[in-house]
């Protein structure tokens, strides 16, 4: 497979930003432009790549505080989903929030994602989205079949799931979308998340205590 994957973990927050790559063509693609967007651009210009797409798996600050100057400096196009345009444009008052001042204002998105399931493509690099709401409204994983691997954002991660005390989150929703979208996608699969260690599929079905904790729910129902 001629796709390589850095993974710069940056910000207040301990944030995964994904540097997707066709070492073909040198193209790629950003999943989660988290923070020091400079940082991001010479990595990838290190390693002779041009970025050419910002995706987001959600607005929430740790994800996108670097996807205005990253826009600016790479050209490329932002794509997110539509129900996180509250979240994306509220980026300054996030700020206030949570580090007592503002953060600077977010990329304009050039798409919106639906909840429909489409594949997004660069090169040889094929990625499906996967809708999968509960942490934060519009949140989208990125499957890569070929690579079998998922971009799980803050819906999975290992030994653990996103959070649902924030605004606009829902955990029976959140579960919803783990049973729904990630679990179908094979026990082989690898879950890159936004924050934590890497892991698999079959390992959170196995070993996650709240999806075994929601499994044993919806069997006594």
């Amino acid at each position: 497979m001629n796709i390589e994957i850095k993974i710069l973990t940056l910000g207040i927050a301990s944030t995964h930003c994904y540097i997707v790559a066709d070492t073909t063509t040198k193209e790629a693609l950003i999943i989660d432009p988290v923070d020091k967007a400079q940082l991001i651009f010479k990595t990838a210009q290190d390693a002779g790549w041009t970025i050419k797409l910002l995706l987001a798996t959600h607005a929430h600050f740790d994800h996108i505080l670097a996807s205005k100057e990253l826009k600016e400096l790479t050209g490329a196009p932002f794509y997110i989903h539509g129900d996180s345009l509250p979240l994306l444009r509220s980026l300054p008052q996030q700020g206030v929030r949570f580090v007592g001042q503002p953060f600077p204002e977010a990329a304009e998105p050039d798409r919106l994602l639906t909840t429909e399931p489409e594949t997004i493509e660069l090169g040889s690099i094929k990625l499906e989205t996967l809708f999968t709401p509960g942490h934060a409204p519009g949140h989208i994983s990125f499957f890569m079949p070929e690579g079998e691997l998922v971009f799980s954002g803050d819906c999975l991660f290992a030994g653990s799931v996103g959070r649902t005390d924030l605004p606009g989150s829902n955990h029976a929703r959140l579960m919803k979308s783990i049973f729904e979208k990630l679990l179908p996608l094979g026990d082989n699969v690898r879950v890159l998340p936004g924050h934590m260690d890497l892991t698999t599929i079959g390992k959170e079905r196995e070993t996650n205590p709240f999806l075994l904790e929601y499994a044993r729910e919806i069997t006594n129902l």
